[in-house]
């Protein structure tokens, strides 16, 4: 099923269900070795299928429902099954805050994969027509929920036992935003692995993608941060949180016209930036 959320559209499937997460897996082209977040729809639902310690909880109730995923040990492995969560020992959750995904997940009751609804490695879909252009011939069913607020995938926390408090991908709670509710956070390091959305290129369009660029070379499309006349520009005003909800739908646009390449603005790497910049990175192909 094609799902709204307020971050990207996903693919949904029951994640439980072995064979129906393989068929998310096959729709999307995605590596087995690559996690999906179990979504549910409350807290309740997420002590269900994870353990969640003091740090979990404070942050459970700072943003949820919102952008934040925690992998945390799993609690229940029958509830996500063993190829959701990649053969791994952890799961990933979060409490979507769209209420079209909230009505889903209280009407069906339990956890529900939902990667985003691209083919692996493209940009993740923040309209519908995108989710429905990318996998939506393969979909048994689509909700259209309009275009996603955030346009950025989750922020990613590893919360394991004896172990720092571990940002895994950034996302849109910033770093600033956790670190006032559970303070410093560590990098990814060898937990990166239990993280969707860590392959070193993800989120590419076909053409090619230069970052920091201070403008276009010869038939490239040019994604402007700030004033400027491109047609594809992320924010004229240079707000972080409007380039976050333009950056996917932009460098699709960017790409249908065909060019040589596409280069990009270079981006401020503070607050919101941290994760614009992670994703564009991994759209150039470099690891993030």
């Amino acid at each position: 099923m094609i799902l709204p959320t307020e971050t990207v559209y996903g693919l949904a499937a029951d994640a439980a269900d072995a064979l129906a997460v393989a068929a998310v897996y096959t729709a999307k082209g995605r590596p087995s070795f690559n996690p999906l977040i179990a979504h549910v729809a409350d807290l309740e639902g997420a002590r269900r299928i994870a353990v969640l310690d003091a740090r979990g909880e404070a942050l459970a109730a700072a943003f949820w429902p919102g952008p934040l995923t925690l992998v945390a040990p799993v609690a229940d492995a029958s509830a996500v099954c063993d190829l959701a969560r990649a053969g791994l020992d952890t799961v990933a959750v979060r409490v979507p805050g769209h209420a079209v995904a909230q009505a889903l997940l209280a009407a069906f009751g339990g956890p529900v994969v939902a990667p985003s609804a691209n083919r692996s490695g493209r940009p993740s879909p923040t309209t519908f027509a995108d989710a429905m252009e990318e996998t939506g011939d393969r979909a048994a069913a689509s909700l259209d929920g309009g275009a996603c607020a955030v346009g950025l995938e989750s922020t990613v926390i590893a919360l394991l036992p004896g172990e720092p408090a571990r940002l895994l991908r950034p996302g849109a709670v910033t770093r600033a935003q956790i670190e006032t509710v559970i303070g410093p956070l560590a990098e990814a390091g060898g937990d990166a692995r239990r993280s969707p959305g860590r392959l070193a290129l993800h989120y590419a369009p076909d053409a090619p993608v230069r970052i920091n660029a201070a403008g276009p070379g010869p038939g490239e499309a040019f994604l402007a941060f700030g004033r400027d006349d491109s047609p594809f520009n992320l924010s004229p005003c240079r707000d972080l949180a409007e380039a976050a909800a333009n950056l996917f739908a932009m460098l699709r646009a960017a790409d249908r016209t065909k060019p040589s390449a596409i280069a990009v603005a270079p981006i401020p790497d503070e607050g919101l930036g941290e994760a614009i910049n992670d994703r564009l990175r991994r759209a150039a192909g470099y690891v993030g």
